[in-house]
């Protein structure tokens, strides 16, 4: 039986259309699911939406309609997003599904049986955009004087009766589990930061409000509907089939790791975790929180018309290329930076030149000196076997740095061999080979033609179309593309015939920037 792999994006709220930061999210997500399949995992990887609450509410009516219309509107942007960014998604939940509404009101009266939850009143700030409650030493103010929340969202004072869980008697056991589980929040600036936080002290959580009504009643109060956090963040049960935690789905999949932006760190790592052992399940397998990213070194927002849109700039770099920028920019976890001039270096230096050109010219060589047919081997010299080491170890170095989200190392460690791929071809000179020594030139095509073979099976997690592109010009067969395929059994046959090449990764004009 094979290991299973349960990974998640926050689900996205549908009070607007999708923008970078939702794509980066799922992104690395998709990335992490295409390596496990790969290595051999049955994955299961979960996107979706969340559609309620009173920021839904309020769109929807500006907008001129009614909440569901609005929601299956703007929940589709979603899906079309994860279609142009060729995500591989197994699942897509929305949590106005009849499976999701079902399964949150049985977490509830678990919570309630256990004693969790009580019936009072609250009086406090409360942020709409974030949907979140906060306390008037976590306040700022705006320039023009009014009282806002940490992310800059402006607060309302809200007094209304509200179901709380008790989130205060929570404490020590979840500072146990961070103690105890080191790496369950990840990187360790933002563990450090929620360990802070839930040492300071926490507060009973206000679970429901009765300002609004677009969201799943209470069971047996259906004055009051569930607050959105407790209803969002279900959804990763609800898709393995919670209440039914004796099924095999349950058993099978959960737990899952939890990818997600560092703004909804606070939800994840600290409400989430006291839900689900206060009802008895297990917790996540680890919340990784990334960076936000800014546009030409300043805050993305719509009043600056420096919004991000993720079709624009797959329109003018192509769908790999900006999935390779945006996982080797920056070190995943922190903040990051979206420049133009960034992504044509990375297009045009890394992609181009350094990978494309890499295999261009070894199969144009081969198209024109060897008949269009993979060479033989011939006798391999201690560089030669160098080379295809480096190659065939890199699997390994790569599964160490995706089991802790490194995937910038992960694309380091790959163009490290790239480098050396191309060094070795300078050194040998198989072009010059051709006059003095044709089969010594036979020998440094294989062994380049090779490790050709093996990068792109590598790369197929961050550039699905291209590395395949890749792997069809080796004549590699469909059921030869995942890991277990890179060691030497598997190795490119002499004789068989290769396609005409062509070039995968263009070089941009500089006039793009």
């Amino acid at each position: 039986m094979r290991d299973k792999f349960y990974i998640t994006t926050p689900i996205y709220y549908v009070n607007d259309n999708p923008h970078i930061g939702h794509a980066y999210t799922t992104l690395s997500c998709d990335v992490m699911a295409r390596f496990k399949r790969l290595d051999g995992y049955d994955v299961l990887f979960l996107t979706g939406t969340d559609e309620h609450g009173q920021k839904v509410e309020r769109a929807a009516r500006e907008a001129g309609t009614d909440p569901a219309t609005f929601c299956d509107e703007v929940s589709e942007n979603f899906r079309i997003l994860a279609r142009e960014w060729n995500f591989s998604n197994d699942q897509f939940i929305r949590t106005t599904e009849q499976r999701h509404i079902r399964s949150v009101q049985a977490l509830w009266r678990r919570l309630e049986e256990a004693g969790e939850i009580y019936l009072g009143t609250y009086e406090g700030w409360y942020a709409i955009r974030d949907e979140a409650f906060y306390t008037e030493d976590e306040l700022g103010v705006d320039d023009a004087g009014r009282k806002v929340a940490p992310s800059g969202a402006p607060v309302e004072w809200v007094k209304e009766p509200s179901y709380f869980f008790r989130l205060s008697a929570w404490q020590d056991r979840l500072l146990k589990l961070y103690e105890d589980r080191p790496d369950f929040i990840m990187p360790e600036v933002r563990r450090n930061e929620v360990v802070s936080f839930v040492g300071g002290g926490l507060n009973d959580l206000s679970i429901s409000r009765t300002g609004f009504t677009w969201g799943i009643p209470v069971p047996g109060d259906s004055r009051h509907v569930m607050y959105v956090w407790i209803d969002a963040l279900t959804n990763y049960i609800t898709a393995v089939g919670y209440p039914d935690e004796s099924s095999e789905l349950f058993t099978s999949w959960w737990p899952a790791l939890h990818m997600v932006g560092k703004d909804i760190l606070r939800f994840h790592a600290v409400y989430w975790p006291a839900f689900l052992m206060a009802a008895g399940i297990e917790v996540p397998g680890r919340i990784f929180a990334h960076g936000w990213w800014t546009s030409e070194g300043k805050k993305i927002s719509k009043s600056l018309g420096n919004v991000i849109v993720p079709s624009e700039i797959v329109a003018r770099y192509g769908l790999d290329q900006v999935r390779y920028t945006l996982m080797r920019e920056v070190n995943f976890g922190n903040d990051g930076d979206f420049s133009h001039r960034g992504a044509m270096l990375r297009c045009n230096h890394d992609l181009a030149n350094d990978y494309g050109n890499l295999a261009q010219r070894v199969l144009k060589m081969i198209a024109r000196n060897c008949r269009g047919r993979v060479p033989p081997p011939g006798t391999l010299r201690d560089q030669d076997r160098e080379l295809l080491a480096q190659g065939r170890g890199l699997v390994d170095r790569l599964r160490r740095h995706i089991e802790i989200q490194a995937f910038q190392l992960m694309l380091r460690d790959i163009w490290e061999v790239i480098g050396a791929a191309n060094r070795y071809i300078d050194a040998e000179a198989p072009w010059k080979l051709r006059d003095v020594d044709p089969q010594r030139m036979e020998t440094v095509l294989y062994c380049t033609a090779e490790l050709i073979r093996i990068l792109a099976l590598l790369t197929q997690p961050v550039m699905p179309e291209s590395s395949a592109r890749l792997l069809d010009q080796l004549a590699v067969p469909d059921d030869r593309r995942d890991f277990a395929s890179i060691d030497e059994e598997h190795s490119l046959r002499p004789g068989c015939p290769l396609p005409e090449p062509e070039g995968v990764f263009p070089r941009l004009a500089e006039s793009t920037s």
